[in-house]
């Protein structure tokens, strides 16, 4: 997806819902990741992952009914698990940038880098904070899901950096960590570094500039004398 499509797809997300959505941004976005086929009567049919989605075209620019919006929400959800789960080509040195709200996932060898956008399904709207559902058999069953995403988006790498906000039991990034350390140690032993950032004042061009120059400083290090 392109930096507008990723905008829109966050925006299909956003808690409260959006209602400043445009239906071509919409529509574009779905077209760059489903296959689409316009039925005779008019309505345009989706189809990703093998999962369906059908949606009559709104009379107004924005897409402001509420129901149709949840539908689109729920057909990405449940059609991005396979896309999520093809692990990435191996030898990928990848960076991945956590918060509370989404994990973005780049191949830094890559310039202009698009990262793979990982969403926690909130489906009662709470946006309830990851930390705050270490117990899972309390907690909602979407966070394993959402670890279990990113797990699978990291099986191929061969080294994963990893950029959080913070540290200790409020940070997301020491989340992850614990989780793939638990459940993933396969994956857990490629990780070479977990940093605090401050991502907020922070470009993707910059986040990648800091990923690029540990990975050269760490192969300078580790290379034989």
């Amino acid at each position: 997806m392109s930096k507008v499509h990723q905008t829109t797809y966050k925006g299909i997300f956003q808690h409260p819902i959006a209602h400043n959505l445009q239906w071509h941004d919409v529509r574009s976005m779905l077209e760059a990741i489903a296959e689409v086929t316009e039925e005779h009567n008019g309505n345009l049919k989706y189809t990703r992952h093998g999962e369906v989605l059908v949606l009559h075209p709104p009379k107004h620019k924005d897409l402001s009914d509420t129901r149709e919006l949840m539908q689109i929400r729920h057909f990405l959800e449940r059609s991005s698990v396979p896309e999520l789960a093809d692990p990435t080509e191996d030898g990928n040195h990848l960076l991945v940038v956590i918060n509370h709200r989404e994990a973005r996932i780049y191949k830094t060898e890559v310039r202009d880098s698009v990262p793979e956008d990982i969403i926690p399904y909130d489906p009662d709207g709470t946006h309830r904070h990851l930390h705050n559902l270490h117990d899972n058999a309390k907690g909602q069953p979407e966070l394993k899901s959402f670890y279990d995403a990113i797990a699978a988006t990291l099986k191929g790498a061969e080294q994963i950096l990893i950029f959080g906000s913070s540290t200790g039991a409020s940070s997301a990034m020491d989340y992850l960590v614990d989780e793939l350390t638990e459940n993933h140690p396969n994956i857990a032993n490629r990780i070479v570094g977990a940093i605090v950032v401050n991502e907020q004042h922070l470009t993707e061009e910059q986040l990648l500039a800091q990923a690029r120059a540990f990975y050269e400083a760490n192969e300078a290090n580790n290379s034989p004398k």
